[in-house]
Parts: C-alpha cells; sequence; structure tokens
C-alpha cells in the first residue's frame, strides 16, 4: 500500500479532549451513521460481534445524569449536592456520548480477553472517526462503568460490561500535547534464549 501522509501526521498527533471542553453542534445523523460505521470495523477473530453500542443524546443526556446521581446516592447516602451535581452533568455539555459494551460470546476459537479487546478497538476506533469527520473525543472511564447498577441502567445486561465510554462534540481549545514515552523505555526485542534482551538502538 502506498504512503498516506495524512493518516500518518494524524496518528502522530492526535489528542483527546476533555468532556467539558466538547460543545455543540454535534454530529448529524449521517455523520454519526458514519462514525458507527468505522467503529465497527475492528479485529474480531470468529467474526462474533462480541461488543454493542449505545447512544446518549438529547434529553436523555439529562435523563441518564438524573439516574445515575439517583445510584450514585444510594451508594453515598453522604454525597452533597456538589457531588450530586457532578452526576446529573456526566453527559453534558458534550452533545453526544456512546457507551462501548463487550458483550462476549462463547466461541472455541476466542478466548474472552480476545473479545474484550474487540470491544476496546471498537471505543478506540470511534474516537479515530470522530476526529476524521472534523469533532474532537475522549473515551473515558468513571465509576458508573463498574458499577452493576449503573451498567444496567446505561443498557448491560447480564454478563456484559462496558469498556467505557466515548464523548464526541465541537471541539473549544486546542488541546497541548502530554508527554509521551521513551520507546526505550517500553520496547524490548525477543532474543533466541540465550541470548538475552536488547533495547532498541
Amino acid at each position: 500500500m502506498p504512503v498516506n501522509p495524512a493518516v500518518r501526521d494524524y496518528l502522530l498527533t492526535r489528542r483527546s479532549v476533555g468532556p467539558a471542553f466538547l460543545k455543540e453542534p454535534g454530529p448529524n445523523a449521517d455523520e454519526l451513521a458514519t462514525m458507527l460505521t468505522i467503529a465497527t470495523r475492528v479485529p474480531d477473530h470468529g467474526k462474533l460481534t462480541p461488543w454493542r453500542l449505545v447512544i446518549i443524546a438529547g434529553d436523555d443526556r439529562r435523563a441518564a445524569g438524573d439516574a445515575l446521581a439517583a445510584i450514585a446516592a444510594a451508594n453515598n447516602p453522604a454525597l452533597d449536592e456538589q457531588g450530586l451535581d457532578i452526576e446529573r452533568n456526566r453527559f453534558l455539555p458534550m452533545p453526544l456520548t456512546i457507551g462501548i459494551i463487550s458483550s462476549p460470546k462463547p466461541s472455541e476459537k476466542a478466548p474472552e480477553m480476545e473479545q474484550l479487546l474487540s470491544a476496546g478497538n471498537v471505543a478506540f476506533n470511534l474516537v479515530h472517526a470522530a476526529h476524521a469527520l472534523g469533532f474532537a473525543a475522549t473515551w473515558i472511564t468513571r465509576w458508573f462503568t463498574f458499577d452493576d447498577a449503573a451498567a444496567s441502567m446505561l443498557g448491560a445486561l447480564p454478563g456484559e460490561r462496558f469498556v467505557g465510554f466515548v464523548h464526541i462534540g465541537t471541539p473549544a481549545i486546542v488541546p497541548e500535547d502530554r508527554p509521551r514515552p521513551d520507546l526505550a523505555s517500553v520496547v524490548t526485542r525477543w532474543r533466541a534464549p540465550g541470548a538475552g534482551w536488547l533495547t532498541p538502538r
């Protein structure tokens, strides 16, 4: 395949934009359909489709936040009004949030870990799709990703779990890059037994 400088440069510079800086407008119906199509083009050993997506948009953003606040209050009766407001606004102001659910299927070919990784790929592909269409996004896990009652309220079925939520909108800032790991500290080269480990040079 030929070199694609635009894709290369995008991947070298992509940066998440925090939820507070994702504003209106969000994607329209056609743009959303394109994003979802891109998101679901991922490695999927056995063609199991071991994931689902849940869209939270419009007035449902506030309703979902109110439901989260009620669960948070039940979990922590000492939670004050400020804390409850944080939960009520979990899906605001960003115009669109998509929850990605790992939905593993029985398989002799694909262990559950592979299926979970496939769901993670959906989440990250969705981030790329949002940026490709001129928006910005961030992939976040909060307490409600791991809380059974909250996950159920947001659409997870028995045996499923969220791998996170991708918030999407128009960026209100240009984020600065953050420090990235030095490759020599995270990459090794496998050598035949007895030859030892070598870091890249």
